[in-house]
């Protein structure tokens, strides 16, 4: 691969680029994370990325979640209808 072709090949692949998010948490939390993070010998990112993408997984497996979802776009639905 070419650099030159690079760029045609990162669009290629639909990739987003990542998004940078800034979250508050109490220093509890903090404290508790960063211990965390220290005894996996891990990002703090890579964390909290991880518990991010479990519970949206959970969510994607709850059933009053899939309803909710189906409810939303309905409402979403009727409102392009109009």
């Amino acid at each position: 691969m070419h650099l030159d072709n690079y760029g045609d090949w990162w669009h290629d692949l639909n990739v987003k680029p990542a998004k940078a998010m800034t979250i508050r948490l109490s220093a509890d939390q903090a404290d508790a994370l960063e211990t965390v993070a220290t005894v996996e010998q891990r990002a703090v990112s890579d964390i909290v990325r991880a518990a991010i993408s479990e519970h949206i997984e959970n969510r994607k497996r709850d059933p009053r979640f899939q309803q909710g979802l189906k409810d939303r776009i309905e409402r979403a639905q009727r409102f392009l209808d109009r």
